[in-house]
């Protein structure tokens, strides 16, 4: 596979690798010559994605909360690998879709200890890792379009999306000088495993691709494209990107959500695509 320079021979540990994203991502790594480890607190499914990869690879069935488990895959990469350069930290769950007065602390502290406390966890590895050997690396955390806007529901998924922001921020700052870069993307609508147990609910997987009818390029997005941008601000060609959060979501996070004209909230988009310099759109509006 032709791709992004500086990939070859690194050493890449992915998150949440066992499906969606993180899945992705430790495959189009692999296919570009890094040497992946995958982690994930589904084993089988993380083994699986390992057996398959094009490339060296290493499964580290882990939960990312757990400051134990976050040591272990790092020092298991060392020990196979000898080092570790690259972070693509992607592990992440949605939780509750109860409405906010139903919403318990321990629903909270679930989303929280996942998401953001396992970013932290990541990243402060990272950095511990890159410390002790000759030269630092890349990081990349996956935010969300929920880490840039707000709505109603999700609020602990909202809250640590947020919150992730601000590990990157941080982390960037201190990395800088380093030589150490970190990035986020902020995936849109991307149908993955993430949203599968709350398919039923508003908001949740079964209704996803109809809500992307109304994202201007009016469809979802895959895991392909936005590993696709990891593993851009992973490589070396992304050397001067740095602190940034990447927005992957078809434009989602451009609409303005008062102006008609933008068709948020409007499962029939006619009248927007339907307009005199729209040119030949098709007239379903969905690719």
């Amino acid at each position: 596979m032709e791709g992004w320079e500086g990939l070859e021979g690194k050493v890449a540990v992915v998150t949440g690798a066992a499906s969606g994203i993180g899945a992705a991502s430790a495959r189009r790594l692999s296919a570009l010559g890094a040497r992946v480890v995958a982690v994930d607190v589904d084993a089988d499914g993380v083994h699986g994605v390992v057996a398959g990869l094009p490339g060296p690879g290493l499964a580290v069935p882990g939960d990312v909360s757990r400051e134990e488990d976050v040591r272990r895959y790092a020092q298991r990469a060392v020990e196979e690998f000898g080092r570790l350069d690259l972070h693509h930290l992607n592990a992440g769950i949605v939780g509750s879709f109860a409405p906010l007065p139903e919403l318990t602390a321990d629903d909270f502290d679930h989303v929280l200890g996942v998401n953001l406390r396992g970013a932290f966890l990541g990243v402060r590895e990272a950095f511990r890792r890159y410390r002790t050997q000759d030269g630092g690396g890349a990081i990349v955390l996956t935010a969300s379009i929920a880490s840039l806007r707000g709505s109603h529901d999700l609020l602990p998924y909202q809250a640590s999306k947020h919150g992730v922001l601000g590990v990157l921020r941080g982390a960037a700052m201190y990395g800088g000088p380093l030589g150490v870069r970190v990035n986020a993307v902020a995936p849109g609508l991307v149908p993955t495993g993430l949203f599968s147990d709350a398919a039923a609910a508003a908001g949740g997987g079964d209704d996803m691709l109809r809500r992307g009818t109304t994202v201007p390029l009016r469809r979802t997005g895959t895991p392909d494209e936005i590993a696709s941008v990891v593993v851009f601000l992973l490589s070396d060609d992304a050397a001067y990107v740095h602190g940034e959060v990447i927005s992957a979501d078809g434009g989602s996070a451009i609409v303005n959500t008062v102006r008609p004209s933008g068709g948020a909230g409007a499962w029939d988009t006619t009248a927007v695509d339907g307009r005199p310099d729209a040119g030949d759109r098709p007239a379903e509006g969905v690719r």
